[in-house]
Formats: structure tokens, sequence, C-alpha cells
């Protein structure tokens, strides 16, 4: 039996206990670094799932705002062109525009000149009815001297006709009348309508009357005219 003074004893238990010593250490480092690599793991993998989730989640936020994206770019399109086609048609639209106002300003150029003259037409009016007016006026102030002298009646007729009814010219028969129908234009001037009997004469005496305005001469001339048909048919 060996001592245990002896130095190659003591030296391989020393060597024995070094190496159980090893042993334990690697069992316990191993130990150590299967549970270490354990929760590595298990943190790597809860690691990648969160990562994973988290780039799933991007994933879908960027596919929707890849579609939000995609769908603005269309709306963008879309309202590109309809601005294109609205740009091209502008110069039309405007130009019809102009047209417009111009045809407008035309117009009422047109209105505005109508109511000038309008306005000028009823001035002539009104002056030219006082004038009628006061031509009756003087006729019918007259009147009362022609039927004392000439024997003549004047009628009004409807229309602003006057009829002039001449007796006294057939001296056989003084209530035998002798007629012509009068009336004053829209300008104011005398026309003969009719006569009865006729006087071959009466377009001269008309002109004359219109020319000079000479009332009581034309009448008188009438008269006379209607004296000398008278004289001439009682002849014949």
């Amino acid at each position: 039996m060996a001592s245990i003074k002896d130095p190659d004893v003591v030296e391989q238990f020393s060597s024995k206990l070094e190496e159980i010593r090893t042993k334990l250490l690697i069992q316990a480092m191993g130990e150590v670094m299967n549970e270490a690599t354990a929760q590595f793991c298990q943190g790597h993998k809860q690691y990648m799932k969160s990562v994973l989730d988290t780039c799933s989640k991007k994933c879908k936020e960027d596919e929707t705002m890849f579609e939000t994206i995609q769908a603005y770019m269309e709306d963008l399109k879309v309202k590109s062109s309809v601005m294109k086609e609205k740009n091209t048609e502008r110069p039309e639209i405007v130009e019809e525009i102009e047209d417009k106002e111009r045809h407008k300003e035309l117009i009422m150029q047109k209105i505005e000149k109508l109511k000038q003259e309008q306005a000028k037409n009823r001035e002539l009016i009104h002056l030219q009815n006082k004038a009628n007016k006061d031509r009756l006026k003087n006729l019918n102030k007259i009147k009362e001297i022609f039927q004392e002298r000439l024997s003549l009646e004047i009628r009004k007729i409807q229309g602003e006709k006057l009829q002039f009814i001449f007796r006294n010219i057939n001296h056989k028969n003084p209530e035998s009348a002798y007629t012509f129908l009068l009336r004053i234009n829209e300008e104011g001037v005398y026309q003969i309508v009719s006569c009865d009997p006729p006087l071959a004469q009466m377009e001269h005496l008309e002109r004359r009357l219109q020319a000079t305005n000479n009332f009581s001469a034309f009448l008188a001339n009438i008269r006379k005219a209607f004296v000398a048909l008278h004289g001439a048919t009682k002849t014949a």
C-alpha cells in the first residue's frame, strides 16, 4: 500500500482531483451553456416572431398605402385628362362667350336706337295730332261762315274724316247735295277721299290745297266747280 506521503501518490491524487474537477466544471458549464442556449433560442424565436409580426403588419400597411397611392395616381391621371380636355375646350368656350357678349351689345344698341326712334315718332305724332286738332278747330270756327255764305254743311265722319255738303247749287232744287269727303293723313296732308258728283279738276284743286294750305280758297273753288258742273249739265 502506497504511503500518502509518497510524491507520486500525491501527484496522482492531485491529477485525479483535477480531472474530476474539470469534468464537473465541464458538466456544469455544459448545463449552463445548454440552459443559456435554450434561453437564447427561445428569445431568438420570440424576437423573430415579433419581427415577423411587425414585418407582416408593415407589409399590410405598405400594401394598403400602395393601393392608396395607386388609387391617387389613377384619380390624378383622370383629373389630368379632364383638365387637358377643358384646356382644349376653353378657347372655344371663351370665343363663344365673347360672341354672345358682342351679340348682346349689338342688341342693346339696336334697342337703344329703337327707343330713340320711338321717342322721336311719339313726339312727331304728338305734334302732328296737335296740328291736326288745330286745323280741325280752325275748320270748325269757319264752319258757320261757310254755312252762311256758301250754303255749306260740314259733318265729322267716323275715322277722322270730314264731309262737306254744298247746297243751293241747283236753284230748282236748292236742297240737292253736292259733296266731297276729306281726311288729314298721318303726315298732316289734306287728301280727298271721294267726290259726288265727280269733278274732273279735283286732283288739281287737291294739289293746290296741299301746296298753299289755303282751305278757304279751296272750298270756294270747289263750289265754283260744282256750280260750273251743274251749269254744264243743265246746258247739255
